[in-house]
């Protein structure tokens, strides 16, 4: 009996934090290497470095370690084929000072066991310190493969002194994801098949809460023309569905014009999520992964800008965001919720060719993984 062989590869990225957007990265990559590998005759073995190990395992079926625990991480990479870094918003320090150093340094501890590392997909910046720049420029010469999912982090990254040639540019991971087996409906949802389904997905950004208010304000107004089911996504618990709350509060009484609101708490692995965007009719979104769901799904979206990433795939999709985190105008979302939600198909016809394209193209980094390990015998 012939038996495939077998490579253990670490996975380091924003894992076990229950974010549902890193998340879905997460298991966007590990169906990616196992489909890939199984074309090509190879078992991958992953190992995640987790803040939550005993809750990745059992989320995904694979081993993990925690991620601070530089013992434990070592002796993963000593005895792995390799490291994949990514995907996400890794290299970064608009949310603080240490997590490029993080990621860096466990990508160095990879290269100083003289494993090879892969650059999976991953989001570049912004870098406001560029004492930083030094540091990701001569810890990404060494990789094996680097891939971005966006042009402006290729740009940043030949800006800080890496050859172009030697950086790919390809979608985000999760235009891969496929969903799990769907309902009939939204599980604990007050569904109506009547009415269409608005899925919102926002987060706390702005410190004036300028983006909640218009986005209410917005949705109200479309509510005073049609009925609707309002139907809020929390991606990252509690903040996300604190969030929603406050757009539900400052919503008032729809339910006398025959809409109707739920949240959704019971969508914890990816698949479940992506599964609940398909259902919705129009996804608002403000987290990037709720617009890379929706487009996944063909499902009209949009967006609402409160980083660049999020302008960076729109642009992909040909669309522009409705606004920001700081300039939301509620008239002009409401005039395009009412178009989309008129002519949906008209949406879905013009968006199909590029997301059949990324979907394709999201294959890339684990096709060349597969690739540089099967060589390795």
């Amino acid at each position: 009996m012939v038996t495939s062989p077998q490579k253990t590869i670490v996975i380091s990225g924003y894992y076990g934090f229950k974010n549902s957007g890193d998340e879905a990265v997460l298991q966007s990559i590990l169906t990616a290497l196992e489909e890939q590998g199984k074309q090509a005759g190879v078992k991958i073995n992953p190992v995640v470095l987790s803040i939550d190990p005993e809750w990745t395992s059992s989320t995904y079926g694979v081993q993990a370690v925690h991620r601070m625990k530089l013992g434990e991480v070592r002796n993963a990479l000593k005895n792995s084929s390799g490291l994949i870094s990514g995907g996400g918003s890794l290299l970064q320090d608009a949310t603080g000072t240490k997590t490029i150093p993080y990621y860096l340094g466990v990508i160095k501890l990879a290269q100083w066991l003289n494993k090879p590392v892969f650059i999976y997909s991953q989001g570049v910046g912004p870098v406001n310190r560029k004492l930083f720049y030094p540091l990701i420029k001569g810890t990404f010469k060494k990789c094996e493969y680097i891939s971005v999912r966006d042009d402006q982090s290729a740009e940043l990254l030949q800006s800080m002194g890496l050859e172009r040639g030697r950086i790919q540019v390809v979608p985000d991971p999760v235009m891969g994801l496929t969903p799990e087996a769907e309902g009939p409906g939204p599980v604990g949802s007050t569904e109506d098949p009547q009415l269409p389904v608005i899925g919102i997905s926002v987060r706390y950004w702005d410190e004036q809460r300028r983006e909640l208010r218009g986005i209410a304000e917005g949705l109200r107004m479309l509510c005073g023309k049609q009925p609707v089911h309002l139907r809020f996504l929390p991606f990252h618990f509690p903040g996300d569905e604190k969030a929603s709350q406050e757009i539900i509060q400052q919503l008032g009484d729809i339910a006398s014009g025959g809409s109707k609101i739920s949240v959704c708490r019971e969508a914890v692995h990816p698949r479940q999520m992506l599964a609940e965007v398909g259902r919705c009719d129009l996804v608002i979104g403000m987290r990037l992964h709720s617009l890379i769901y929706a487009a996944n799904r063909l499902v009209p979206l949009i967006g609402i800008s409160y980083d660049p990433k999020i302008d960076h795939f729109l642009k992909r999709l040909d669309i522009s965001p409705i606004g920001t985190s700081r300039s939301l105008n509620p008239a002009k979302l409401a005039s395009e919720m009412s178009r989309l939600l008129s002519d949906p198909q008209g949406w879905k016809d013009q968006a199909k060719p590029r997301v059949d394209g990324l979907k394709r193209e999201a294959q890339e980094p684990a096709r060349h993984i597969i690739d540089f390990l099967s060589s390795k015998g």
